[in-house]
């Protein structure tokens, strides 16, 4: 490598050189009907790991990583093309918001004034509204910094938009780290009380040859979860999934009980609720764990959140064209969306996603691969 060159990647600090990881790669991923220009940026660790993301809403598109053997594949459902973003009713790899999940009734109260949401899940409002972050053009600028590749994306969602309160400023900043570890680090700022409550939607699996996540064996770190009413709307209720369908302590094929009589599995189609994590305080730690049994391949989800929506991919039914013409189909994915309880600011007792001016937002999850 040329003197220049090491130059190029390296930072003066305390008398050293520290060598920067490389940049992301940048490319045209088209337009949007308004004209809006659309990238993609590639970040790529030298473990010839690869991560894809569009700023067409904040969008994980690819993540290619290599099974036990060596075989690299891309582990998250998506498409080839921006077109296939513009359409998309899934929410394939987007970062979520205002609000992740449902509110109730699409309403909500903030210091007695009541706010009134789009509603785009029957009566509620689900992940942001009719048009969410999903929907948005984010300005992004790739970064090198001594962690790995990053892209850092930003959106200003004006006050009103889709009836939230408040000109909310937010920060999305993706980094590829050595450790194979894709981190999302989250942050925002209001001018008026608002609330808040921001998620990542990949869709994950860890075998893309097979069927189905059926055998795809999973632990989530939790000892409650959120129970919810024929509206997917939590109840209130926060009970122990000891001797439940929802006890994933112990490692349990994500298929092992979906099918059991259950009246909350037949109120989500499947798993499609949030699970209270055991974790204490705001520290990153360890939410859930995934073993593909066949590649190897497993996948830890760490995160700030107090919570962790695990869903199996119930409303997957093949309309939905991805990469390479591929039909997805029900459960042929599961996310493990990191956030706080679906419907917070009309339950007291969940934790509270209210943010107020002079206030600083910041979240982290961390999707870490490896194989065994």
């Amino acid at each position: 490598m040329g003197f220049a060159l090491i130059l190029g990647l390296a930072l003066l600090s305390g008398g050293r050189f520290t060598v920067l990881a490389k940049p992301a790669q940048k490319m045209a991923f088209g337009k949007t009907a308004d004209g809006q220009d659309v990238e993609l940026y590639t970040l790529t660790n030298k473990n010839g790991m690869h991560v894809a993301i569009t700023n067409f809403g904040a969008s994980v598109v690819r993540i290619q990583v290599a099974d036990r053997q060596g075989q690299v594949e891309d582990v998250v459902l998506g498409y080839d093309a921006l077109d296939g973003y513009v359409r998309d009713q899934a929410y394939f790899g987007a970062v979520i918001g205002r609000y992740g999940n449902r509110i109730a009734a699409g309403k909500f109260m903030l210091d007695g004034s009541t706010y009134t949401l789009a509603r785009n899940n029957g009566e509620n409002s689900l992940h942001g509204g009719i048009k969410g972050f999903n929907k948005a053009v984010w300005k992004a600028r790739e970064m090198a910094a001594q962690d790995g590749p990053s892209v850092e994306l930003t959106y200003l969602s004006k006050d009103g938009e889709e009836g939230y309160p408040g000109n909310l400023s937010v920060k999305v900043v993706y980094t590829l780290t050595e450790r194979n570890e894709l981190k999302i680090d989250y942050s925002a700022t209001t001018d008026k009380k608002t609330v808040l409550n921001l998620t990542n939607h990949s869709y994950f699996n860890l075998n893309p040859g097979g069927r189905d996540i059926l055998q795809h064996v999973l632990v989530i770190y939790a000892d409650k979860y959120t129970p919810v009413d024929s509206g997917l709307i939590p109840t209130g209720e926060l009970p122990s999934v000891a001797g439940t369908p929802f006890d994933f302590r112990k490692p349990t094929a994500i298929g092992a009980r979906i099918e059991q009589d259950d009246e909350q599995l037949k109120l989500g189609h499947g798993y499609d609720h949030n699970f209270v994590l055991h974790k204490k305080g705001k520290a990153v730690e360890l939410a859930a764990r995934v073993v593909e049994p066949a590649t190897g391949r497993v996948l830890e989800v760490l995160t700030s959140e107090p919570g962790v929506q695990f869903y199996t991919g119930n409303f997957l039914d093949g309309s939905a064209r991805g990469k390479g013409g591929k039909e997805y189909q029900r459960r042929s994915a599961f996310c493990l969306e990191t956030q706080h309880f679906p419907d917070s600011p009309n339950h007291l007792k969940f934790p509270t996603t209210e943010l107020k001016p002079g206030e600083k937002y910041h979240s982290t999850t961390i999707y870490k691969f490896s194989t065994e």
